[in-house]
């Protein structure tokens, strides 16, 4: 028998061992493909915050806001002066009100002109690298004296809520990836049982083939492959799913940035093949792991 007509056979046989045991093989599917839609969840969100993040910290502004009475061009001309400060720009109470409206139309009015809420003039400064000094105790102190300065109401760096976000994610993310771990390992136990099972149920079958001399690979063959089969049906769900809820989050992304943020686009070609690979493998696992604790079962085994 060719390497090929061994593969029909242990494709057919395992479809049919998956109806046999049907409502087990449901929970090992599903058992597989919660843990495979977390992992996915959090591929999903991470690749995408992690983009976001990069994009901020990109546009990231320091700015100084200033009172009436300060000397913003003076004030410019001094923080340009600064190692780690390559540019500045003045924004006035126009344009800062501008800037506003066309960022938040719907909240243009609580920043009319000649209102309580007119914005103060300030100072976007755009800094140097990281790693040129701006997270440096230096600069950190310099900071702090900025914002003693008399005119200087406020110092904002964008950056500090930017790490704030990173540690975030970086938290979730762990956290994430722990659990999808622990579900991953029962989804492997779960595949193991039923494995276990489906040859419990043949041990007839697979007394007389050993009795016609078959191989230990042509017996086994179908029940590694039945693993297989549920590892990538329970992947290819958890793809389906989280496509769906993709596709029902896709029309609110340009209305949250959130939602922007963790959902800009869906998962590659290659990640997605990761996840079925993924589930084909912990079946695969859950087989050998079976098959392999106690061995099939011998019943008229010739002694």
């Amino acid at each position: 028998m060719t390497f090929l007509q061994a593969l029909r056979y242990f494709l057919r046989e395992a479809l049919v061992s998956l109806r046999r045991s049907a409502r087990v093989s449901t929970l090992a599917v599903l058992t597989i493909a919660v843990s495979l839609l977390l992992a996915g969840v959090l591929l999903l969100v991470s690749r995408n915050a992690a983009e976001s993040v990069a994009a901020w910290r990109e546009e990231a502004r320091f700015v100084v806001f200033l009172d009436r009475a300060a000397d913003a061009p003076a004030l410019a001309a001094e923080l340009v002066r600064a190692p780690w400060v390559t540019g500045a720009e003045v924004i006035d109470p126009v344009e800062a009100r501008r800037r506003f409206e066309r960022s938040f139309p719907s909240l243009s009015a609580l920043v009319a002109e000649g209102g309580e809420g007119q914005l103060p003039t300030s100072i976007e400064a755009r800094l140097a690298a990281a790693d040129a000094g701006p997270r440096s105790a230096e600069f950190r102190a310099w900071v702090e004296q900025l914002r003693q300065r008399p005119g200087v109401e406020a110092v904002d760096d964008d950056r500090d809520w930017i790490e704030q976000v990173e540690r975030t994610l970086a938290f979730v993310r762990a956290l994430g990836w722990t659990l999808s771990a622990v579900l991953l390992g029962a989804s492997i136990f779960t595949i193991a049982s039923v494995v276990r099972f489906t040859a419990l149920l043949y041990r007839e079958e697979i007394a007389i083939m050993r009795l016609v001399g078959a191989t230990e690979f042509y017996i086994r063959g179908p029940f590694y492959l039945e693993g297989v089969l549920q590892g990538l049906i329970g992947a290819a769900l958890a793809v389906a799913a989280l496509f769906a809820a993709y596709s029902g989050l896709r029309p609110r992304i340009a209305e949250s940035l959130i939602a922007e943020a963790v959902a800009a686009r869906f998962l590659s070609p290659a990640e997605i093949a990761l996840l079925l690979a993924f589930g084909a493998l912990a079946g695969l696992v859950g087989s050998v792991v079976s098959l392999g604790r106690e061995g099939l079962p011998d019943e008229g085994r010739p002694r």
